[in-house]
């Protein structure tokens, strides 16, 4: 259930309501393409992952890949949708350089995947639910180059035929904020069920996003799209200064053209691209070169029993096995590879019920807040878990306090090694020797008297002497002991 209050825009004649609907294009994990076996990987020359399918030589016939069908109705089944068991490709029919066969084989009236929903966390712990109006699957066009030549552009071949998820949201988003939650949660969940990497740098997803705005509770306004955003951050600028934009002309007394537009990033601004077609523009057909696709409710019952556990899961199974806040949870389950290292740090910890609660803090805090400033990636970790969690079973069982953890930890990060065996070589233990630390303590109540009289009357300046006793000791003495040492000699 949503519980997001969204923010509304203020313009000269009062607020504005933002209403945003989104179609992202995932690119499908599978080896070859859609309607052929030609190779997907990224990167090689142009032109050399062609078959005669994707080049339309005449006579070839597209042969579907039932791989790129499990995996969308994978992704159909992690985002609660329907799953269709009858589906059909048609043709939709433009004329493009990117597009050899003058039409993109895609899904029209009846897609793949039907009705659903995800759940994106905002800030302040609030929730919004946003709705999912359809999954097709469809081929991806060939990229056009345009900075090879001064007055020529080039068509790369590569690309064409891959296989594409198209992704339709409800017009259920109300902000910026919640359109940029919206791409992270399905790339996250799309990422976990391994059918798109999400790497939008590579144009592994991208969004289409359909903009328009209205004063709060009227009828919705004329939507504009904003083409290709391969970026999160460029989605929520995009949105912002189109919806700006629109405000400014309706105010001056305007009317929004319902067309499609590109955003710069550079400059700041979106500008006109072309009209926005619609649906009848494409003379839809079915395609006659393929038949319906068809399936058993039991293959996806199947697949449904095999889907790995999702980021929702997840992180209800953090909150209420091992007491973790819903924030901290939320953050180790974004990403996949985040939840797995802090699964094997768990596994390797003497005592998970002990001590999880303060793995996440470790990971969260001084791992990832390491790897976020040197630029790093979670995979590229110089400290790992089985590291992290002997550090983090060395502080459980006394051997050495907090302090000390993040010199150790600064030292693996640096130099590597087993932790417990640098905690014995480098003389890293914690002092519990109540005799070895008393003469500490005494002699810092002298030096302090009026300090030490003022405990009495108020407990909590009792902090002030724990502190220095511990940086006396250079971070050994065990704080535990240390409290109970000046507690009584100080008579509290």
């Amino acid at each position: 259930m949503s519980t997001a209050t969204h923010k509304l825009l203020k313009g000269a004649t009062g607020d504005w309501e933002v209403v945003i609907g989104m179609e992202i294009h995932a690119q499908v994990t599978s080896n070859s393409k859609l309607f052929s076996g030609a190779s997907t990987a990224f990167g090689g020359e142009p032109n050399t992952q062609v078959s005669l399918v994707d080049a339309a030589m005449p006579g070839m016939l597209p042969v579907i890949n039932e791989e790129c069908v499990r995996q969308a109705v994978r992704t159909g089944l992690g985002l609660n949708a329907k799953i269709n068991l009858r589906s059909v490709f048609d043709r939709k029919n433009y004329f493009y350089p990117d597009l050899p066969q003058g039409y993109q084989i895609s899904q029209y009236k009846s897609p793949i995947v039907g009705e659903g929903e995800v759940i994106v966390e905002l800030e302040g712990g609030k929730t919004a639910t946003i709705g999912i109006e359809r999954l097709h699957l469809e081929q991806d066009p060939a990229k056009m180059l345009h900075d090879r030549l001064p007055s020529q552009s080039l068509i790369d071949l590569n690309r064409c035929g891959v296989a594409l998820m198209e992704i339709v949201s409800k017009p259920d988003i109300r902000d910026a904020e919640q359109a940029k939650a919206y791409v992270s949660k399905l790339r996250s969940i799309m990422r976990y069920l391994g059918t798109c990497d999400g790497d939008m740098e590579k144009g592994s997803l991208r969004a289409d996003v359909n903009v328009s705005v209205r004063k709060p509770g009227g009828p919705l306004g004329t939507r504009c799209e904003i083409k290709n955003l391969n970026s999160i951050n460029f989605i929520g600028q995009a949105v912002e200064v189109e919806a700006r934009r629109q405000i400014e002309i309706i105010e001056e007394g305007g009317k929004i053209e319902q067309e499609t537009r590109l955003f710069d990033p550079n400059k700041g601004e979106t500008r006109s691209l072309r009209s926005k077609e619609e649906a009848h523009d494409y003379r839809y057909f079915p395609d006659p070169d393929l038949l319906p696709l068809e399936f058993p409710q039991s293959y996806v019952d199947e697949l449904k029993a095999k889907l790995p556990e999702l980021p929702d899961q997840k992180k209800t199974r953090f909150v209420a096995d091992l007491g973790l806040s819903a924030y901290d949870a939320s953050v180790l389950v974004a990403e996949r590879e985040s939840a797995l290292f802090y699964e094997t740090v768990l596994d390797r910890l003497a005592n998970r019920a002990r001590d999880g609660k303060m793995a996440a803090n470790w990971v969260i805090n001084e791992l990832f807040g390491r790897l976020n400033k040197e630029g790093r990636d979670i995979t590229d970790s110089p400290v790992n878990a089985e590291q992290l969690a002997a550090i983090i079973d060395l502080i459980g069982e006394g051997t050495i306090s907090g302090k000390i953890a993040k010199d150790l930890f600064e030292i693996v990060w640096q130099e590597g090694g087993d932790p417990r065996a640098l905690v014995e070589s480098r003389g890293m233990k914690q002092v519990t020797d109540l005799s070895a630390i008393e003469k500490v303590v005494d002699d810092i109540l002298a030096a302090n008297p009026d300090k030490a009289a003022q405990v009495k009357d108020k407990p909590q300046s009792l902090g002030w002497f724990v502190g220095q006793v511990m940086k006396a000791s250079g971070g050994k003495a065990n704080p535990q002991s240390v409290n109970e040492l000046l507690k009584s000699k100080l008579g509290v």
